[in-house]
């Protein structure tokens, strides 16, 4: 879906294509979800956002919509889904459900096919004009997922895949706003609404700055979020600007651990925080996919409401990319690396011998609860398989239920998202069926269907941080944000290996341990693109030196100095490298001082 915005200006200009025998209809626009989700998450891969029946094994609620017709006769009913445990080889599908229009249920059960994001023919009904009620009833409570129906007159209607085609799609039959509202001109745009990006947004905004916060999910927090749930590590006690690290104590005062109850992870407080902030604008479920860029410049970027489809423009004179993902920076052709750089390459003693597209792997942790009485747990088949020479006996999972090593951590996010589940649904199908005495009254009360990453792009700037510098204290001076986490990097976990061979859940890591370290300023803005920061774990590193810097108090941290750096550049109008060549007694004050 990353397409140039003079194309996407002109399919909505030329959107008048709207035919009034054929009805798209999202699922994400749906007015009531029921108990389904909506997952956001791979936008950019299958074109859409989805609605998912993530109900642990226990079917979800009917999710339900309204829909017109405005020329009766006979429709053929379009659905697209998928079959999500195709791709791994399992079997049976187990994310079924079914639909029905006004009470009439269609007689398909869909989620049985395809192995892949694609459209099913689920019949032909009559319908009169006016008003109708679609309703979705998930059959299992295992993530079943639908993107979007569609209806129309014709057999056997063409029906694109591509999200290029999938977009001209929505716009042709008014599915999509025909508008882009104009959301104005801003000093900063940050995108990305983690710990480092609304760090980042505060900061600015305290300094002055007219800032907007782009954030593609519907709180804010990212991994220590109550979608994700990984705790904040990382301390701000013994940096080298002691009033740096302001906005990160605010975000989170105290140290639930991992997977812990929703409330410990205080999603109000990062909202009130950003809500009550002056010059702050906040734009919640809005997921940018398109940009404007002159020579090496950011001009606008472009999104799209995850909800109702609304597209949205942001013009600015300054960008922050904390989406982990580096996404912003890849739009832009920021120079990035991704996977471990050979150790000829960087020197590092813990390098690989030859370069990989290897990475620190995804989790999606979970929860179960001590209950009164017992309760059941269904039989899994086509979820990994458990047996008494292995099986994980817990009952929660932390961060060491990781996947994807080996993976497209960025293009195949889904793939490593549904094998993370299918680990967590088959290990308690087990403990359950197999070990009852010990989990009879256990429910497995929540699963994370957000994944939280550790690493994917590493956007290049004018310093590239490694292993070297760390361990040998190298110093620098525009010395910024400083390091206190040990050299944090994470790996299939070789007993997990032995039995689950190329589908590894389980980590272990290496973790040596330094002094506090201070990472220099140039590690946080493009060394290609003029006017693009970046906080977060998508900063100028190598794969190894993102071991240190990548939690996130440390993050919240780099973007409190972005915000400060974004201010030099807009009060003596220069770019980003010239704050460290021009402007560093400056930048160095603002720390001392803090926000």
């Amino acid at each position: 879906m990353r397409l140039p915005a003079l194309i996407c200006m002109l399919l909505l200009l030329n959107a008048c294509d709207y035919t009034k025998d054929k009805v798209f209809i999202e699922a994400e626009s749906f007015r009531n979800y029921g108990g389904w989700v909506n997952d956001a998450q791979f936008i950019d891969q299958m074109g859409s956002p989805y609605l998912m029946a993530h109900g642990l094994g226990v079917p979800v609620e009917d999710a339900s919509t309204v829909f017109e017709i405005k020329e009766p006769g006979s429709y053929h009913l379009y659905v697209r889904t998928f079959n999500w445990v195709a791709p791994h080889g399992g079997e049976p599908a187990p994310g079924l459900f079914t639909i029905s229009i006004d009470g009439m249920m269609v007689d398909k059960e869909f989620g049985k096919e395809p192995d892949h994001w694609g459209w099913v023919e689920g019949g032909s009904l009559q319908l009169e004009n006016g008003k109708h009620t679609i309703r979705l009833h998930d059959r299992t409570g295992f993530n079943g997922r639908i993107d979007a129906v569609f209806l129309s007159k014709k057999e056997y209607e063409y029906l694109p895949e591509s999200p290029y085609q999938l977009f001209r799609l929505r716009t042709r039959t008014g599915a999509i706003p025909k508008e882009i509202s104009d959301e104005g001109n801003y000093d900063l745009v940050v995108v990305g609404g983690g710990i480092a990006g609304i760090s980042a947004a505060v900061t600015a905004a305290r300094l002055g700055l007219k800032t907007a916060l782009i954030q593609n999910r519907p709180i804010l927090g990212g991994n220590n979020s109550s979608e994700v749930r990984v705790h904040l590590v990382g301390s701000v006690d013994h940096n080298l600007y002691p009033a740096l690290g302001n906005i990160v104590r605010a975000l989170n005062d105290h140290h639930p651990p991992n997977a812990a109850e929703a409330e410990k992870y205080n999603d109000d407080l990062k909202l009130q925080l950003v809500k009550n902030q002056t010059n702050l604008d906040l734009f919640l479920n809005t997921h940018v996919n398109w940009l404007e860029i002159f020579e090496s410049r950011i001009e606008s970027v472009y999104a799209i409401n995850t909800i109702t489809g609304q597209q949205h423009v942001f013009h600015a004179k300054y960008f922050a990319d904390c989406t982990g993902d580096g996404n912003v920076g890849a739009l832009a052709g920021a120079d990035y690396r991704y996977g471990r750089e050979s150790r000829e390459t960087t020197g590092e003693p813990s390098a690989p011998i030859e370069a990989d597209s290897m990475t620190m792997g995804s989790s999606n942790l979970w929860r179960s609860t001590l209950k009164d009485t017992a309760s059941g747990f269904p039989e899994v088949p086509w979820a990994l398989h458990f047996t008494d020479k292995y099986f994980i006996d817990a009952t929660s999972g932390t961060w060491r239920w990781e996947s994807g090593f080996d993976r497209d951590i960025i293009e195949e996010a889904e793939y490593i998202r549904d094998h993370n589940l299918r680990a967590v649904f088959g290990n308690w199908s087990y403990l359950k069926n197999n070990l009852r005495g010990k989990y009879d009254r256990y429910s497995l009360d929540w699963v994370a269907h957000v994944s939280g990453k550790r690493e994917s792009r590493r956007l290049l700037g004018d310093v590239i941080l490694s292993e070297l510098d760390i361990i040998n204290d190298v110093q620098y001076e525009d010395a910024a944000v400083t390091l206190t986490w040990g050299i944090d990097v994470h790996f299939a976990d070789t007993l997990n290996s032995r039995y689950f061979p190329g589908k590894e859940f389980i980590s272990w890591y290496t973790h040596p341990k330094h002094d506090p370290y201070h990472m220099p300023y140039r590690c946080l803005y493009s060394r290609n693109i003029e006017n693009l920061f970046m906080a977060g774990r998508n900063i100028s590193v190598t794969h190894i030196g993102l071991g240190s810097p990548r939690v996130m108090r440390t993050g919240g941290v780099m973007g409190e100095v972005v915000g400060m750096a974004a201010s030099i550049c807009t009060e003596n109008k220069c770019i980003p490298r010239d704050v460290y060549e021009d402007y560093l007694d400056e930048l160095k004050r603002l720390m001392q001082d803090g926000v």
